[in-house]
């Protein structure tokens, strides 16, 4: 591969869910936790993302560290079968979340070829600090952005106006890669060029937002571009 393969100077990825695999830390312990575990990590995601959406429409920013506790919490209550005594050894994991197969292989050819990487995420610094050490990524990423600067979460438009100021690029020049069909909804409408990793195969949800493109994983992003 030659660096015209490229056709973006920068590619940034969402953190969770396309990075680093949310769901990893039940998994660790779904022998402690028993046959409903994915029920408890299904829960502790979609309550950790709805409280981001809510506080950033109430104006009542909490850093998504604490909402994550929040939201395992809000779990735990509602699987009554999973064992709450698991709760640290849960949080201890989520801080070092392991990476999705491919991911360490497609950011060393996109660094390779000259092109930025960057991470931009609702995780707090620490936590985006702590999952791309303990899954040996920082040799291909060249910054991270955390919502924590503009205490805003995602799809707030100053969220993808972190790169574009920093980085001092217009939207279309940067490649946006989110497995959140909402998060690429938002990032399409502020303008980025977007990738829809649909790892799991959902239908659409935002029609009228289209990704520039849709794949299973990150394989064939490089391709692709």
């Amino acid at each position: 591969m030659n660096r015209s393969a490229l056709s973006h100077s920068a590619y940034v990825f969402d953190a969770y869910g396309t990075l680093f695999d949310v769901h990893a830390a039940v998994r660790k312990f779904a022998g402690e936790i028993g046959p409903d575990g994915q029920q408890l990590s299904e829960i502790w995601r979609a309550k950790q993302l709805e409280y981001s959406w809510v506080r950033t429409l109430m104006g009542a920013y909490q850093d998504f560290w604490a909402l994550t506790e929040q939201a395992l919490d809000y779990a735990f209550e509602k699987v009554p079968t999973a064992d709450k005594s698991l709760r640290a050894k849960l949080l201890d994991a989520y801080w070092k979340l392991d990476c999705y197969e491919e991911v360490p292989r497609i950011l060393r050819a996109i660094k390779s070829d000259g092109a930025r990487v960057a991470i931009l995420s609702n995780g707090s610094p620490a936590m985006l600090e702590a999952a791309v050490r303990s899954a040996a990524l920082e040799p291909f990423i060249d910054e991270i952005f955390s919502v924590d600067g503009i205490r805003r979460f995602k799809t707030d438009p100053g969220v993808y106006d972190l790169v574009t100021t920093s980085w001092r690029l217009y939207p279309a020049n940067i490649s946006f890669q989110s497995s959140n069909r909402w998060d690429i909804a938002g990032a399409t409408k502020f303008g980025f060029r977007t990738v829809w990793v649909n790892r799991s195969g959902q239908p659409d949800e935002y029609p009228d937002l289209k990704p520039a493109l849709i794949l299973p994983s990150l394989d064939g992003l490089v391709t692709a571009s």
